[in-house]
C-alpha cells in the first residue's frame, strides 16, 4: 500500500497547527495499514496527503464534520453556494458579523456548514474558537481579497469517497478502531508557556489529563495489534507520557502571527506506538 500521493495537496481551510509542511516527516513515520484512523483530523491534511485504501476522521467539532459530509455527499451543491457568500460585498466587518451572527443562531446543518467555510476564510487568521456558550467569536480578518479554495474543495470531496466521518470523543473513536488501522493523532498541542495555550476550539477545553490519557490509550491499542503515531510539542512532560514509544524530534516553524517575521523555530515531537505485528 502505497502512502505517498504524487504532489502535496492543500487543506481548503485554514488551520492553526495545520499538517501541510510536515508531511514529509509524517508520512516518514507512518506504518502501512489497511485504514488510517484520526481521532483529530483538523483541516485534514494528512489524510490529503497520504494514500491509505480507507479512513475513519473523526473531530470533536460537529461543524467541521457536517461539513466534510456535505462535501462528500454532495460536493457541486456545496461548492457552489459556498462561492456565493464569498461576494465581495461580504468582505466587509459589519458583513462579516451579521453571517457570524447567523451562524451562532441557526441551528440547521447545512447552512452552518456553508458559513463555517466563509468565517475561516475571512476570519482573524483562519482560527476556530468557541466562547463557553458555544458561539463561534473570532473577529473579522480584514483581508483584501479572501481566496475562495474551489480546487481544493473539489480534490478534497474526490478522495473523500474512502473516507468514514464521525464526530465524537477520541476515547469513543479508540474504543472501536477497526482491524488492521493505523492511527495517527494531532491532538491539541501541549502549551509552550503558561500564557500560550490555545484552548478554546472546542467547548470543552483538551487539557493535560486528556494528554496523559491520550498517550495511555495509544499504548493499549498497540497492545492490541494497532500502531499510534501522535505529534505534539517536544517538552520534558511530553516525553514523559510518551514513555515507551520511539521518539523522534525535527525543529519547525509555527506560529499564528500573522507577520512572517515574528514566526520561529519550535521543536515537535513525533511518538510512535509500534505494534509488534508493524516491527
Amino acid at each position: 500500500m502505497n502512502k505517498n500521493p504524487v504532489k502535496k495537496q492543500r487543506a481548503f481551510l485554514k488551520w492553526a497547527g495545520g499538517k501541510y509542511n510536515l508531511m514529509e516527516a509524517i508520512v516518514g513515520h507512518l506504518p502501512e495499514a489497511d485504514v488510517l484512523v484520526e481521532p483529530f483530523v483538523g483541516a485534514g491534511s494528512v489524510f490529503l496527503n497520504t494514500n491509505y485504501s480507507r479512513y475513519l476522521l473523526n473531530d470533536i467539532n460537529a461543524d467541521l464534520i457536517h461539513l466534510y459530509q456535505f462535501l462528500q455527499q454532495k460536493p457541486q451543491q456545496l461548492i457552489s453556494d459556498a462561492r456565493l457568500l464569498f461576494a465581495e460585498s461580504n468582505n466587509e466587518k459589519s458583513a462579516f458579523l451579521a453571517l457570524r451572527q447567523l451562524f451562532n443562531q441557526t441551528a440547521d446543518p447545512y447552512q452552518r456548514s456553508l458559513l463555517f467555510l466563509f468565517l475561516n476564510r475571512h476570519c482573524y487568521n483562519g482560527l476556530c474558537r468557541y466562547n463557553q456558550s458555544g458561539l463561534f467569536n473570532v473577529p473579522f480578518g480584514k483581508y483584501k481579497k479572501p481566496y475562495f479554495p474551489e480546487a481544493e474543495l473539489e480534490a478534497f470531496a474526490e478522495k473523500a469517497s474512502r473516507a468514514t466521518f464521525v464526530c465524537m470523543d477520541y476515547q469513543q473513536l479508540f474504543a472501536q478502531l477497526p482491524a488492521k488501522a493505523v492511527v495517527y493523532c494531532d491532538p491539541p498541542y501541549v502549551p509552550l508557556s503558561k500564557t500560550a495555550s490555545f484552548t478554546s476550539y472546542a467547548k470543552n477545553s483538551f487539557n493535560l489529563d486528556d494528554q496523559a490519557d491520550l498517550a495511555n490509550l495509544s499504548e493499549q491499542a498497540q497492545q492490541r495489534g494497532h500502531s499510534v503515531l501522535i505529534s505534539n510539542h517536544d517538552t520534558s512532560w511530553t516525553r514523559k507520557i510518551y514513555q515507551g514509544a520511539e521518539l523522534h524530534s525535527i525543529q519547525v516553524g509555527r506560529s499564528i502571527s500573522q507577520k512572517g517575521s515574528t514566526r520561529g523555530k519550535v521543536t515537535e515531537l513525533f511518538a510512535l506506538y509500534k505494534s509488534s505485528a508493524g516491527r
